[in-house]
């Protein structure tokens, strides 16, 4: 946990930049019934049916020091999927970097072996860049990633429902 607070206190450095990656999923539903008839003096109502369409999954990217995310939806949640979104982080968007401090939570696809399932040959190069930091088994809340997800879940993504459901 110690190494997880130093990292998030340490000054800006380009050359390592500090990136926090998590993923969550989300059921996407449409509701199958129009709302009753609004009743003067009762709330507007409505039925709970919904219809599921599957889930969409979002893997966000977080450089909280360089003022920078970006979030990845894909229609599922694999290892390689993971690696693909490590390769971004080290490839495309911080390729001038010497070293990449990594933050994850302990997600079964959050371990460097997804690097070498999709990207054998070129995963020791991605591994060399990445200074690997795992948060503690009960420590989402130092996982900066998690907290972007939540906000983004809460204001955005929640509030659509909100919206529809009054």
């Amino acid at each position: 946990m110690e190494d997880i607070l130093e990292g998030h206190s340490c000054p800006h450095d380009p050359k390592r930049p500090l990136v926090c990656i998590d993923e969550a999923s989300k059921p996407q539903v449409q509701a199958t019934r129009e709302p009753l008839p609004r009743q003067a003096g009762k709330p507007q109502r409505y039925d709970d049916e919904d219809a599921h369409h599957g889930v969409s999954h979002r893997l966000m990217l977080f450089a909280p020091l360089e003022g920078w995310r970006r979030m990845d939806v894909t229609d599922r949640r694999t290892s390689v999927d993971f690696a693909h979104g490590l390769t971004a982080i080290v490839d495309v968007h911080f390729p001038e970097a010497e070293q990449v401090v990594l933050v994850s939570d302990h997600l079964n696809t959050h371990q460097p072996a997804a690097l070498y399932e999709a990207f054998a040959p070129a995963a020791r190069h991605m591994m060399e860049k990445l200074a690997w930091h795992d948060t503690p088994k009960h420590g989402s809340w130092l996982e900066r990633a998690e907290i972007e997800l939540s906000v983004l879940q809460w204001q955005c993504l929640d509030a659509a429902s909100r919206i529809r459901r009054r």
